[in-house]
């Protein structure tokens, strides 16, 4: 009977961790190689958002307002990948992606949040954007900018 309970409190405790673990949005990307090469398969861009979204007021207004969309979802599904680049404070990462987003963050000179990095579909910024007003309309009008 202990053995058992002590299995099951185990298996509780591990759910409980990846419960807690940070994880992409959905349709969102967490690893930037796998990002960057579907871009160039697909000749799409590359959207970075770099987000502290537990805690960053603005990161969480930019995915309220277009992000969340389904202007935006169905722009972004013909046009765009997208990859999250998460820094939050109370959800944990897997150290993987929080030393990746690290480089990222040093490689892209980010120094606030929400900051939107954009690639063309060879890997290189084309762009640099952040919150606005507007909704999803003015949001999509910068993006399409940058693909010219």
């Amino acid at each position: 009977m202990n053995s058992f309970l002590t299995r099951c409190c185990g298996a509780i405790a591990v759910l409980a961790l990846f419960s807690t673990m940070a994880f992409a949005k959905t349709g969102w990307s967490e690893d930037y190689t796998k990002s960057v090469a579907q871009g160039k398969a697909e000749k799409k861009l590359v959207l970075l958002d770099f987000t502290g979204s537990d805690w960053c007021v603005w990161c969480m207004k930019l995915d309220n307002e277009v992000f969340s969309t389904p202007e935006f979802k169905d722009y972004a599904k013909d046009n765009l990948v997208l990859m999250e680049v998460d820094f939050p404070q109370e959800k944990p990462l897997e150290s993987k992606i929080k030393a990746q987003n690290d480089k990222l963050q040093a490689k892209f000179n980010i120094e606030e949040f929400p900051t939107i990095i954009v690639l063309n579909s060879e890997g290189k910024p084309v762009g640099k954007l952040g919150y606005m007003d507007g909704g999803p309309k003015a949001f999509i009008a910068a993006l399409e900018k940058l693909k010219k």
